[in-house]
């Protein structure tokens, strides 16, 4: 690590070289996903296809990596539990939404190919492909889970385990809690099979008359709002016992088909087409919306799963009702709907759990007795989420609402939490009659219906309330605050990475950025008169806005690292994103690799960049950081000649991935960190951490896979998160703190 020391060569240096040489020398020269070589300098892979990797396929990749901490040793048992959870919830979210609109594709007979070169139905392949692998190690996981958990003396019980009174308990509890609530229906002529809503879980049976052997089949949709795990009373305080919904149900069919006996039966779930689609031409965007989200719940099945022991006759019963493909039937040995076992984690198990961590308050802001605005005219600062408490956020709009100065507030609501201190906050400013315009965003996905009732409730307080442009998301997070102050008006401004919700707010990492720095307020002020009135912001002076400018500047910024290495300057870029897709912005890097630029890259999610492969991109490494919190923020670095890190490098942060959808159909901001403090805060202890970060990360390799980054032999442990956690930020002081940052505690580790 002695490279770190040097000021203008960047932390990766080392670290890289070493990736760069286990890629070369330990790789196949065949691309595992296109079966076709490795170019060579010179050849032309950079006009090819297969210079890109698919994005249904990187997210694949990105959700194994989901789930395979579910068995990283340094998680506590139920935050192995939860990850599992969540890569199960994810598939199905890809499910309803990408593989959805690949099967319209399909269905519409549009053949386009993407930018790797396939078309829907080959893509369709390939994911089906992985999601079997996935699904079933996914399964194979919980197996082993489940004894993790039977170790720690929580036990998922089945029926041949029950004792009498086991079953004397289950039978009264079923028919107070359970039975009340099912309604068992016969399929036949006159009872028609039922509509299964997307992620509905039934249970279906083969029945015998008793009195007469006449066959019947029937159903019982299982209510989605009863708890999924029955908790069994046992003797021993120490222990729990669990059963699941269905295998309770499963004993009492005779409670529910009386003179009726079961003669086969199974569990099925269906996912459904969940993407909303809009009509360009509608008149009333909120009568739009209200409409769409009660079609959604009767969208085209996507997915059919069932368990593999149900009787084959019976499968093919329900996959004739649905109406569904063979190739869209998925066998499941083991238990449908994994993401339901998020509910195991409400037991009372904290030494299961990671230890509850509280965020800080911003210390500058507490010195100002909590006055925000104080806080910022002494110098920007930015707050570092989920380590510094969102309460800045909130406290900001609320003194903002309250302040007899305050005369105008607006801002932009993408999502935000079911009880919004933010938007009760615009509501009472509204109220006081201030100016207020809120920009809400009626297409953020699964976020629809909330934000059209805080739509109606700031109307009805007197807000203007601005829904933006039809075909653009207004997805940039703003917040101008409009003061009198010695007889002129001063904006303060919030700009941030990640939405106004507290709750996300305290899981993902995120950036929320104070100043009053004049020149920032007027172009933020200029990309709220974008959004309310279609002006074109022309005349930005720092920041820039999608989908504008904002691919603009960053390609500009590229092209000023090649024209640096190539005069022999220092070149470097550092990206920080969730999703790294779009083509152009890919092929700027492969030409700024090919010039000599250092490239490193920190992405969590999809990433279609090829890192690693000679003539194309030998000078870029891609790491992805999955743990404890999400990762959420999004930072764009340039070495402006003087390499990275350094003071006059261009640093911006941003609401925006580097994707087709940020970039040209959505607004977008991109915000330039001009203090000092702020400046070295992001760059010197926020990127090096990530960069640095060797326990929770993930090497990109040019298949699109990934392997786990493991500190090398002699190589100190470094965990970003726990980093961040117990090491105050720089500006949220108000000055540098240069002995925790962590280029100096690894000096500090070498001089010991």
């Amino acid at each position: 690590m002695a490279a770190i020391m040097g000021r203008h060569i960047s932390v990766m240096d080392v670290m890289a070289d070493r990736a760069q040489a286990v890629v070369l020398k330990e790789e196949s020269p065949q691309l595992v996903e296109t079966g076709k070589a490795v170019a060579e300098p010179g050849s032309d892979l950079a006009a090819s296809p297969e210079r890109f990797i698919n994005r249904e396929l990187s997210w694949l990749h990105f959700n194994r990596r989901v789930l395979e901490e579910a068995e990283n040793p340094q998680h506590p048992l139920f935050e192995k539990v939860r990850f599992l959870s969540i890569s199960a919830n994810n598939l199905d979210e890809f499910f309803m939404v990408r593989v959805a609109g690949l099967k319209g594709q399909v269905r519409a007979g549009i053949a386009d190919k993407s930018p790797d070169g396939l078309t829907p139905s080959e893509q369709l392949v390939r994911i089906g492909e992985a999601v079997s692998s996935l699904a079933s190690d996914q399964q194979a996981r919980w197996r082993e889970l489940r004894e993790e958990l039977k170790a720690a003396n929580i036990l998922l019980v089945d029926a041949d385990s029950l004792k009498k009174a086991d079953r004397v308990w289950l039978e009264d509890y079923f028919l107070q809690y359970i039975f009340p609530v099912l309604t068992p229906l016969a399929i036949d002529p006159a009872h028609p099979f039922p509509f299964i809503p997307n992620l509905g879980f039934s249970i279906t049976f083969q029945l015998a008359r008793t009195s007469d052997g006449r066959a019947m089949n029937a159903l019982i949709r299982v209510p989605q709002k009863i708890e999924r795990f029955i908790r069994i009373p046992t003797a021993d305080s120490g222990t729990v016992r669990m059963m699941t919904l269905e295998q309770a149900t499963g004993l009492f069919i005779p409670k529910l088909f009386p003179g009726y006996a079961v003669k086969g039966q199974g569990a099925f779930r269906i996912v459904r087409d969940s993407d909303v689609e809009v009509e360009e031409e509608a008149e009333d965007l909120v009568r739009l919306f209200e409409s769409a989200l009660k079609r959604r719940r009767r969208g085209s099945a996507i997915r059919l799963e069932m368990e593999a022991a149900m009787p084959a006759e019976l499968r093919r019963f329900v996959q004739r009702a649905l109406a569904v493909a063979d190739d869209e039937v998925f066998l499941v040995d083991g238990m449908l709907a994994l993401g339901e076992l998020s509910q195991l984690l409400s037991i009372d198990r904290p030494d299961l759990e990671f230890v509850p961590y509280n965020p800080r308050f911003p210390e500058r802001i507490r010195d100002h007795a909590g006055d925000c605005f104080a806080a910022i005219r002494q110098k920007d600062l930015i707050v570092h989420h989920p380590y510094e408490s969102f309460d800045a956020v909130v406290q900001f709009l609320q003194q903002a609402a309250r302040d007899p100065d305050v005369i105008a507030i607006k801002q932009t609501l993408y999502r935000t939490s079911k009880d919004s201190q933010i938007v009760r906050a615009l509501v009472e400013a509204a109220e006081a009659g201030k100016s207020v315009t809120a920009v809400v965003e009626l297409k953020a996905r699964f976020d629809e219906e909330a934000n059209i009732r805080w739509a109606r409730d700031l109307e009805r307080a007197g807000a203007q309330v601005v829904y933006g442009f039809f075909e653009l998301k207004t997805h940039s997070k703003l917040s101008q605050v409009v003061r009198r102050e010695g007889g002129a008006l001063v904006s303060y401004v919030h700009v941030g990475t990640g939405n106004y919700h507290p709750v996300t707010a305290r899981i993902y990492t995120d950036l929320s950025f104070f100043t009053s720095d004049p020149v920032i307020a007027r172009d933020v002020g200029r990309i709220f008169n974008f959004v309310t009135g279609y002006a074109e912001p022309a005349e930005l002076e720092k920041m820039a806005v999608s989908p504008v400018n904002l691919r603009q500047r960053i390609c500009e910024h590229i092209a000023e690292e090649i024209a640096h290495a190539k005069a022999g300057r220092p070149a470097a870029i550092w990206m920080k994103d969730n999703a790294l897709v779009d083509p152009e912005i890919i092929d700027r890097l492969y030409d700024a690799s090919r010039a000599g630029v250092a490239v490193d890259l920190v992405v969590r999610g999809i990433c279609c960049l090829r890192p690693g492969l000679p003539g194309l991109s030998e000078n870029i490494r891609v790491k992805s950081i999955i743990g404890r919190f999400l990762e959420h923020s999004r930072v764009y670095c340039f070495g402006s000649g003087h390499g990275l890190p350094h003071p006059k490098a261009a640093v911006y942060i941003s609401s925006a991935d580097m994707m087709p959808r940020n970039l040209d159909r959505r607004v977008e901001a991109l915000c330039p960190i001009l203090n000092p403090t702020v400046h070295e805060q992001v760059l010197d202890q926020i990127m090096v951490a990530n960069f640095k970060d060797n326990e929770q990360s993930w090497q990109l390799l040019p298949d699109g896979s990934s392997k786990r980054i493991k500190a090398a032999a002699g190589e100190e442990p470094f965990n970003a998160h726990k980093y961040f956690m117990t090491n105050p930020s720089l500006s949220g002081r108000g000055k540098s703190l240069k002995e925790s940052s962590p280029r100096n505690l690894s000096r500090r580790a070498e001089r010991a």
